[in-house]
């Protein structure tokens, strides 16, 4: 191989490395406006009736401003509501109302908690809250730090 195909090849690899970098980054800043722009105007919604669903959930909030995303968490394994959600707002004013005014209020028959949603922490979970790695050894089916290795 020549000393000019060397030297551009040696280029293409640097050029390549530094657009993967700077799309890398991109995304990070994206995500990360993204974030910034959402965490003021997501709502958590807590003590949902198994009745609610996300359209539900969506028209109980809708009068308090624009709603982008209205959620109710469902079980991965049954598909039942697990009886919390999140509501997000376009804006972090109409969130603000939204939680002031819902808060204790009663939503198909139960009385819901409403209140600023936080941002889950990433990473691994901690093995003593149930659903770790591991086996169980027996009992009730895996609770609180029962995780075989």
């Amino acid at each position: 191989m020549g000393f000019k195909a060397i030297i551009t090849m040696a280029f293409c690899n640097k050029l390549g490395n530094l657009l993967r970098q700077g799309a890398a980054q991109s995304r990070q800043e994206s995500m990360l406006n993204y974030i910034r722009m959402m965490s003021g105007s997501k709502l958590f919604v807590g003590g949902l009736s198994y009745g609610v669903d996300d359209q539900a959930l969506r028209d109980a909030f809708a009068s308090f401003g624009e709603v982008v995303e209205a959620r109710v968490i469902s079980d991965r394994d049954t598909g039942r509501s697990r009886g919390f959600g999140f509501v997000n707002f376009n804006s972090d004013e109409s969130a603000s109302t939204a939680q002031t005014a819902m808060d204790g209020q009663d939503l198909n028959g139960r009385n819901i908690r409403v209140s600023f949603a936080n941002e889950r922490p990433s990473g691994p979970r901690s093995p003593g809250y149930g659903g770790g790695g591991g086996y169980s050894r027996g009992g009730s089916g895996g609770g609180f730090g029962e995780q075989g290795y």
